[in-house]
C-alpha cells in the first residue's frame, strides 16, 4: 500500500512539472540589416545552466517552468538584451550592433580606415548625432558638434550662407571655405548664381556621415584645395538585408527670435518731445517688429527605399522641403531624388558604386535689408493702413513697406545633377584598380524686379535684372591600392591620378522702364523702355593631379601615413604651374603595449604626430594673363584726325587692366598637429586632445603699385615673407553610461581655443570691412594689421560727448588733432574660443536631446546702430533705441563716426538644439506585421541665446568686403534669426 502512495505523489508532481513548464520561442535578428544571427546565448536570468542557442536561421525554442521570467539574449559584438516573458510565447528579437569607436571606419581620402588605424585629426558625425529641426544643408548638421570647427550663418534667412571655419581663417582673398567631397566627388566653390547656400541642394535627410579632415596629414592627399579643411559627405547606401520603407514627415513653426529694444510708440512720443524733435504724431501704436515678420510654416516630407543581397544593394530616397522664412516672401523649396546602387560581380571581384543626386530649388527672397531697416526705424505712431486700405507712404514720405513688399521680387531657379560611377576590379590579391567618373551641372536662373508704382512723391519705373549661370564640373580619377601583410607588417600603397575641369559661364542683363499693367516685368521684357546693359562672363579651369599614399602598421601598435600630392592648375602661371603638397604622420596605440594591454580602466590610448602642406587655388581666373580695354579718354587717345573737334572723333586706343604676372605662386600652409585619443573606464569615457600649429605663406593679394609708371591702378602678386598664423588646442569628451535596462544617458562637448595672427604685413591696414550709408561709405571698419588677428577692429576710442554736443575721441599720439593715426586696436571678430556641450537621456521609450553652443573673446560692429540709433533720427520722428537719449547734451546734428561707441561683446551661449521623442511599440499599437519603427518627436531650435549684444543675434556678419578680402563680425541689418518649432514622424516599414 505505501509503495501504491508513494507511486501516487510521483505521478502527481511529475503531473504539476508538466503543467507548469512552457514554451518560449522565436527568432534573433540584427538591427542593422534585419539578418538572422545564429549560435546567440538565450539563458533564463537567475538560472545560467537553463538555456539554449539561436540556429544558423536565428531561430531558438526553451522549454522553461516558471510561467514568467526573464531571458537574456547575448552575442559577441551585439548588446546584451533582457526580455521578459509570460507563458508560452514567440518572441521576435532585435539586437543592436555594440558600438565600438575603434572598429569604427572612418572615410579618408580615397579610402576608408578603423578608427585604431588612423593617423590623422579627423572628426566622423554619424547620421543619428545631427542637429535637428528644420534644417537646409550640410553645414547646420555641424554646428556646434567639432572641436576645431566654427559653423555660423551669416543671416537668419533660409538656407543662408555660411562661414564654415576649421582651425583658423587662413587666407585673405580665398575665404574660409572647405573643400566638399559628396560621395568621392569633389565639388567646385565657384559661385552658381544662388544667393544662397550652394550646399542647399543635397538633401540632409540623404546624408549617412560627415567626416571633417583637420589637420594637413589628412587633407594633403587633396592638396591644392585643402589649405581651409575638407569635409568629405557620405550619402546613405543599401545594406544586406531585409527590404526597408522608411517616410518621414515633419512640420515646423517659426517665429522672430528676440526683437531689437526700440521705443514703443508712448516712448517714442516721449523721447522726441524731450529732444526737441519734430514729432510726427500718426495717432497709433504699432510694433513694426511684428507686423513685418510672421509665424513662418516649414513642411518637410521624405521617402526612402532600401535593401540588399549579397552581391546588391540599393538606396534611393525622394523629398520635398518647403521653408518659409520669418520675413514674407521669404520661400526656399526644395525638390530632391536620390538613387545609390552597388553591384559585385565575377566572385566579388568587380564592384560598382553609382551614385545619383537631381535637386531642383526655387528660393523667393525679399529686400531684406530694407525690411529690417523699415522694422527698427520706421515711426511707431504711424499705421500701414487707413480706412482700411495701404497707405502709399508713412511719415517722412517713407514708402509703406507693405507696398514695398508687393513691388519687389527676387527669384531664383536652380536645376542641379550631381552623378558619379566608380567601377572597381581586383586585379590581384591586395591590388584593385578604381576609375571614378562624375559630372556636377547646374543652371541657375535669377530674377530681381521691381514692379512700377508711384506716390505723390515716390515713383519706381519699374526695373528687371536677370541673370543665367551654367555651372560644369567633370571628373576623371584613376586610383591603384594594393594591400599586403607580412608577419606582423601590414602596408596599404595608393597611387592616383585625377583630371578636372570646371566651366562657368554667364549672361546677363539690365532693363528699367516698364509699364503700370499689372504684369510683371519677367514676364514682359520687351515692353522696357530705357537702354538696356548687357554683360557676360566665361571661365574654364583644369586641375590634373598626381598623388600617393602609404599606410604602414606594424603590430597594431606603430603607425605611419606618408602622402605626397602634385597639383597643376590652369588658374596659375607658366612659372609656377605645378605646386607639391607632402604630409607624413605617426601613430602610437599605447594601450596594445604589454604593460597596458591587460588594463581594466585604459581602454585606449593613441598618440598622434602629423606634419604637411596643402595649397589654396581658390583665387579669381585668368589673374595671371594680361587683360586689355580700348579707351579715348585722357592719355589713352591721340587726335590723328584734325577734322575732330572733341574726344568722339578720337580713335580708340588699347589699353592694360591687367598685367600678365607668370610667377604668382599658390598660397601653401604648413600644419604640424599633435594628438592624444583616449577611452577610458570601459570605453565609458572617450575624448581628443589636440595642439595644432596652421602657418599659411605665399599669401595673394591685389594690390597698388609703388610704381607710379605702371600701367594699371592694382595688380595681383604674392606678398613676401607675410604669413597668417593660427595655431590652438582642441578639446573633446564624451561620457556614456547606463544606469540600468531601462535608464541610458550620455553627456560631451568640446572646446577649441585658437590665436590668429598676420606677421610681416608691409601694409598699415588692409581693410575687411568698411562702413555703408551716407557720410559713411568705404571708412574702415576691421582689417589685417600686423601683429594682429584677421577682422581686428581699427577704429577711434570714443570717450564721450564734448560741451559742443559732439563726438570726442581719444587723441592717442597727443598731437592735437584727431585723425586717422589715432585709430587704436579695439578687439577683433574672430573668437577666441568656441565652444559645445550636449546631454542626451533615454529612459524606455522616450530620449531627450540637448545640444548648446557658444563662442567667446570676439567684439561685434552694431552698424546698424551706428546708422539708424542716433539723436538726429529720433528728432526727425524715426524710431531708434535708447542709445540715442544715452547722452542728454548731444545734439541732433552730431554725425555717427566709425568708434568704438557701436562696438560690442560678442560672446553668447545658445541652446541650439533639443529634442524629446517617444519610439512606439508597433505590436502594442497592432501594428506589427507592417510597421518596423514608430518614433513621434519634437524638435526646438534656437530656443534662447544669452548675451550682452544689442541686436537680433550675435551670430552674424553682412559686413561690406573690400576688395574681395573677407569681412567679419559687422551687423548691417541682417535678416533675423527665428525660433522653431518643429514635429515630426518616422514610419519604418
Amino acid at each position: 500500500m505505501k509503495k501504491i502512495y508513494l507511486i501516487l505523489i510521483l505521478a502527481l508532481g511529475f503531473t504539476s512539472y508538466s503543467i507548469a513548464q512552457v514554451n518560449v520561442s522565436g527568432t534573433v535578428v540584427s538591427d542593422a540589416d534585419g539578418i538572422p544571427i545564429p549560435n546567440v546565448s538565450v539563458v533564463l536570468k537567475g538560472q545560467l545552466n537553463t538555456g539554449t542557442i539561436t540556429d544558423f536561421d536565428g531561430v531558438f525554442s526553451i522549454n522553461l517552468n516558471d510561467e514568467n521570467g526573464v531571458l537574456i539574449f547575448s552575442y559577441l559584438g551585439y548588446e546584451t538584451k533582457e526580455v521578459l516573458y509570460a507563458g508560452n510565447q514567440k518572441l521576435n528579437i532585435i539586437l543592436k550592433e555594440e558600438a565600438n569607436s575603434l572598429d569604427e571606419v572612418v572615410i579618408v581620402g580615397y579610402g576608408s580606415q578603423k578608427r585604431s588605424d588612423v593617423t590623422g585629426a579627423i572628426s566622423s558625425v554619424k547620421s543619428e548625432d545631427f542637429n535637428q529641426g528644420v534644417v537646409a544643408n550640410a553645414g547646420q548638421l555641424l554646428q556646434g558638434k567639432v572641436a576645431g570647427v566654427n559653423v555660423s550663418s551669416s543671416s537668419g534667412e533660409p538656407g543662408a550662407t555660411q562661414d564654415i571655419v576649421i582651425r583658423g581663417v587662413g587666407s585673405l582673398r580665398s575665404g574660409t571655405t572647405p573643400l566638399y567631397i559628396v560621395d568621392g566627388f569633389a565639388l567646385d566653390n565657384s559661385g552658381n548664381g544662388i544667393a544662397t547656400n550652394p550646399l542647399n541642394f543635397i538633401n540632409p535627410q540623404d546624408i549617412e556621415s560627415i567626416e571633417v579632415l583637420k589637420d594637413a596629414s589628412s587633407t594633403a592627399i587633396y592638396g591644392s584645395r585643402a589649405a581651409n579643411g575638407v569635409i568629405v559627405i557620405t550619402t546613405k547606401k543599401g545594406k544586406k538585408g531585409r527590404n526597408k520603407v522608411n517616410l518621414n514627415v515633419s512640420s515646423g513653426f517659426s517665429t522672430l527670435a528676440n526683437k531689437v529694444d526700440v521705443f514703443t510708440a508712448d516712448e517714442f512720443r516721449a523721447n522726441v518731445t524731450a529732444v526737441n524733435g519734430t514729432l510726427i504724431d500718426g495717432g497709433a501704436s504699432t510694433n513694426w517688429q511684428d507686423e513685418l515678420t510672421r509665424t513662418a510654416v516649414s513642411k518637410n516630407i521624405n521617402l526612402s527605399m532600401s535593401g540588399g543581397t549579397e552581391n546588391s544593394s540599393y538606396a534611393a530616397s525622394v523629398g520635398v522641403d518647403d521653408q518659409e522664412g520669418i520675413l514674407r516672401n521669404s520661400n526656399l523649396k526644395r525638390y530632391s531624388g536620390r538613387l545609390n546602387l552597388t553591384q559585385k560581380a565575377i566572385d566579388d571581384k568587380f564592384n560598382v558604386t553609382f551614385n545619383l543626386t537631381a535637386t531642383k530649388l526655387d528660393n523667393t527672397r525679399p529686400n531684406s535689408g530694407s525690411v529690417v531697416s523699415d522694422m527698427l526705424s520706421l515711426n511707431p505712431t504711424d499705421s500701414p493702413y487707413e480706412n482700411g486700405e495701404l497707405k502709399g507712404n508713412l511719415s517722412n514720405d517713407i514708402l509703406n513697406p507693405f507696398i514695398g513688399e508687393t513691388i519687389y521680387g527676387d527669384y531664383t531657379n536652380n536645376n542641379r545633377i550631381l552623378a558619379n560611377i566608380s567601377p572597381s576590379y581586383k586585379i590581384a590579391k591586395g591590388l584593385t584598380y578604381k576609375l571614378n567618373l562624375g559630372v556636377d551641372y547646374s543652371i541657375t536662373e535669377r530674377d530681381v524686379q521691381y514692379m512700377p508704382y508711384a506716390t505723390e512723391t515716390n515713383t519706381t519705373l519699374g526695373s528687371l535684372n536677370t541673370a543665367t549661370t551654367k555651372n560644369s564640373n567633370t571628373l576623371i580619377e584613376n586610383t591603384l591600392t594594393y594591400s599586403f601583410h607580412k608577419k606582423l607588417s601590414s602596408f596599404t600603397l595608393l597611387l592616383g591620378h585625377t583630371y578636372q575641369q570646371t566651366e562657368v559661364n554667364q549672361k546677363q542683363f539690365y532693363l528699367e522702364g516698364f509699364p503700370d499693367n499689372g504684369v510683371e516685368p519677367r514676364y514682359q521684357i520687351e515692353t522696357a523702355n530705357q537702354q538696356t546693359t548687357q554683360s557676360a562672363y566665361a571661365t574654364k579651369n583644369e586641375l590634373q593631379s598626381f598623388f600617393g599614399r602609404v599606410n604602414y602598421t606594424f603590430n597594431d601598435k606603430y603607425l605611419m601615413t606618408a602622402t605626397m600630392r602634385a597639383d597643376g592648375s590652369s588658374k596659375f602661371g607658366e612659372n609656377n604651374k605645378y605646386g607639391y603638397f607632402p604630409s607624413v604622420a605617426l601613430g602610437w596605440n599605447i594601450n596594445k603595449e604589454n604593460f597596458l594591454k591587460d588594463s581594466d580602466n585604459i581602454n585606449n590610448l593613441k598618440l598622434r604626430a602629423s606634419w604637411g602642406q596643402t595649397g589654396s587655388q581658390e583665387i579669381p581666373s585668368k589673374i595671371t594673363q594680361a587683360s586689355y580695354t580700348e579707351s579715348n579718354t585722357d592719355n589713352n587717345t591721340y587726335p590723328l584726325d584734325s577734322s575732330a573737334s572733341d574726344l568722339g572723333g578720337y580713335p580708340y586706343g588699347s589699353i592694360f587692366t591687367r598685367l600678365a604676372n607668370p610667377n604668382i605662386q599658390w598660397e601653401v600652409s604648413t600644419q604640424a598637429n599633435i594628438g592624444l585619443d583616449f577611452g577610458l573606464f570601459g570605453n565609458k569615457l572617450t575624448g581628443t586632445i589636440d595642439y595644432f600649429s596652421k602657418i599659411t605663406d605665399n599669401i595673394l593679394l591685389q594690390v597698388t603699385p609703388t610704381d607710379p609708371i605702371v600701367p594699371v591702378s592694382s595688380y595681383w602678386t604674392n606678398i613676401p615673407n607675410m604669413e597668417i598664423r593660427n595655431n590652438g588646442v582642441e578639446i573633446a569628451l564624451d561620457y556614456n553610461n547606463t544606469i540600468n535596462k531601462d535608464f541610458t544617458y550620455n553627456i560631451g562637448g568640446n572646446i577649441s581655443i585658437t590665436k590668429n595672427e598676420v606677421v610681416n604685413s608691409p601694409y598699415q591696414i588692409l581693410t575687411t570691412g568698411a562702413a555703408q550709408g551716407s557720410g559713411q561709405t568705404g571708412a574702415t571698419i576691421n582689417g589685417v594689421l600686423n601683429g594682429e588677428a584677421i577682422g581686428t577692429f581699427y577704429v577711434q576710442e570714443f570717450t564721450g560727448i564734448g560741451e559742443d554736443g559732439l563726438n570726442q575721441f581719444a587723441d592717442i599720439n597727443n598731437d592735437g588733432e584727431i585723425l586717422d593715426d589715432d585709430r587704436i586696436v579695439a578687439g577683433n571678430a574672430l573668437p577666441d574660443y568656441i565652444y559645445a556641450f550636449y546631454l542626451n537621456f533615454n529612459y524606455k521609450k522616450f530620449d531627450l536631446g540637448l545640444n548648446f553652443n557658444g563662442a567667446g573673446g570676439n567684439k561685434i560692429y552694431n552698424h546698424v546702430a551706428m546708422s539708424s540709433f542716433n539723436k538726429g533720427n529720433l528728432a526727425n520722428s524715426f524710431n531708434t533705441t535708447d542709445r540715442a537719449v544715452e547722452y542728454l547734451d548731444e545734439s541732433a546734428t552730431n554725425s555717427n563716426l566709425v568708434s568704438t561707441r557701436y562696438l560690442e561683446d560678442g560672446d553668447f551661449l545658445r541652446l541650439n538644439n533639443a529634442t524629446l521623442a517617444y519610439n512606439f511599440t508597433p505590436e502594442a499599437l497592432g501594428l506589427g506585421d507592417s510597421i518596423k519603427n514608430l518614433r513621434l518627436s519634437i524638435t526646438g531650435q534656437n530656443l534662447f541665446v544669452i548675451t550682452d549684444y544689442s541686436g537680433f543675434d550675435p551670430e552674424i556678419n553682412t559686413g561690406s568686403p573690400v576688395g574681395g578680402i573677407q569681412t567679419f563680425g559687422i551687423d548691417y541689418y541682417s535678416y533675423p534669426k527665428s525660433r522653431t518649432i518643429l514635429l515630426s514622424l518616422n514610419v519604418e516599414f
